[in-house]
């Protein structure tokens, strides 16, 4: 394994899928906007929030920032009916890799206070040590620049690093930044999409990456 794991976090850590999908509906419903199916809604997962909702609906930069607000406010409602669990294995996965000498860190299309919330509910905050959230880049995924400001702020290179994630954008992202990239099949991309964008392993159980 790498030295340095860049996790993504929504469908590769956690099944954030449920509380994601009924949050955007509920945002729509509020911003008076039509709906969309889950499938459009899920597509979109892996954006910034301010690029997801033109891409579900054309709007300008200050709808976007609107119905972003909105989505945030109804997100921790949301979250504290559903909630949101870890999928399978991966916190022993990751505390293994941790104790073989893996640094660990998040490049994530989420805002940084819900991540690190996150993290801490979790009780990963020990071991994972660096997070690029949606605030933290001026490009989001697909482009490279969270894994480039990851390695920067560890000093290593690329061929140090592994991408980890459950989209083409995450996939995208770490090839673009010249890293090795594993795909996650449990998330919200398919095994196909993530062969498609090039990852040089899918798995279909984070257990897997230890194997």
């Amino acid at each position: 394994m790498k030295k340095l794991i860049i996790l993504d976090f929504d469908g590769t850590i956690a099944d954030t899928r449920p509380v994601i999908l009924n949050t955007f509906h509920r945002t729509l419903d509020a911003m008076h906007l039509p709906q969309h199916s889950d499938d459009e809604i899920a597509a979109t997962i892996g954006l910034p929030l301010l690029k997801a909702f033109p891409v579900l609906h054309p709007m300008d930069e200050e709808m976007a920032a609107l119905c972003t607000a909105t989505y945030r406010r109804i997100f921790e409602d949301v979250n504290a009916e559903i909630g949101v669990p870890m999928f399978p294995h991966v916190a022993d996965t990751l505390r293994q890799l941790h104790n073989q000498g893996c640094t660990l860190s998040i490049a994530t299309s989420r805002g940084y206070k819900s991540v690190v919330d996150f993290i801490k509910g979790f009780h990963l905050d020990d071991i994972i040590t660096f997070v690029i959230a949606a605030e933290d880049v001026k490009h989001a995924k697909p482009d490279a620049e969270p894994v480039i400001k990851t390695l920067k702020h560890y000093g290593m290179k690329a061929e140090d690093a592994v991408v980890i994630g459950d989209t083409h954008f995450d996939i995208l992202m770490g090839r673009n930044a010249g890293c090795t990239t594993i795909g996650v099949s449990y998330g919200n991309g398919s095994r196909e999409s993530l062969i498609e964008a090039g990852a040089d392993m899918v798995v279909d159980d984070f257990a897997e990456i230890c194997q």
